[in-house]
């Protein structure tokens, strides 16, 4: 009986087989959705590095203690706004770019809030209409993230609040226990004020984006553009949450 194309062992054509070779290496890296770390990457604790490195760079040592759930949690909803809004294709984070963040508190040169609006216009896109569209996808994510990171934030001050009542009625409170309760307050406002400061620098990026992109391509859709930063700006502005400023460290809003 004569073999057909699907019958004996399958020959596929050496260009074929690069391609079937690099989609499983995409999708191997990618934990199969494209612009997310990796499943392997993470971990339950993968950023408490953000509150370690606040603390360490204005001079400060960090708390021993373990985080709970809801600091771990506040962690990890500062992080998608201390990172810098990227403006590129999907497929070039395949491979991850997840790395710590210096913070504000330490980053040299200072924030330039020209590198989103430049990215979103340098990079390739079908057709001008694409950057408005991307720029308002930014903006409406940030937006959309707030208020679970508001809420996460008010009641870590809370029980903040909690806490330092407790270090005066803690029966044998040793001065290392004192200190790493301090220390993870401190650790815990640090984080809020950073996210806060990004927001506003958020804000500024997309304003000089947005102005570029009228003088470049004008269009209607920038006053919807213009409307929804508007939204993130007042939000930034009144934000329902404020940790208490650890001494010596006023918060910089403007880059």
């Amino acid at each position: 009986m004569p073999q057909t194309p699907w019958t004996g062992r399958a020959r596929l054509r050496p260009g074929l087989i690069v391609a079937v070779a690099l989609t499983a290496a995409l999708g191997g890296c990618a934990g199969g959705d494209f612009g997310r770390t990796r499943q392997d990457f993470r971990t339950d604790d993968m950023h408490r590095w953000i509150g370690t490195e606040a603390t360490g760079s204005i001079g400060m040592r960090a708390s021993a203690f373990q985080l709970t759930d809801l600091e771990r949690q506040l962690r990890d909803q500062a992080y998608p706004f201390i990172e810098p809004p990227h403006s590129r294709p999907a497929w070039k984070s395949v491979f991850g770019d997840y790395k710590p963040i210096a913070s504000p508190w330490r980053q040299k040169p200072q924030f330039d809030r020209t590198a989103y609006g430049r990215m979103l216009i340098d990079e390739p896109h079908r057709s001008y209409m694409s950057r408005y569209t991307q720029l308002m996808d930014d903006v409406r994510n940030d937006l959309t993230q707030l208020d679970p990171f508001f809420a996460t934030a008010d009641r870590v001050i809370s029980l903040d609040r909690k806490r330092s009542a407790s270090l005066k009625i803690v029966s044998e409170l040793s001065p290392r226990e004192r200190d790493d309760a301090v220390a993870r307050m401190q650790e815990n406002a640090l984080v809020i004020q950073w996210v806060l400061q990004c927001l506003q620098r958020r804000v500024a990026s997309y304003r000089w984006a947005l102005e570029r992109l009228v003088l470049q391509t004008p269009d209607t859709i920038a006053g919807d553009a213009d409307r929804l930063i508007g939204q993130l700006a007042t939000r930034a502005d009144n934000a329902p949450v404020m940790a208490q400023p650890v001494p010596g460290m006023a918060l910089r809003t403007r880059g």
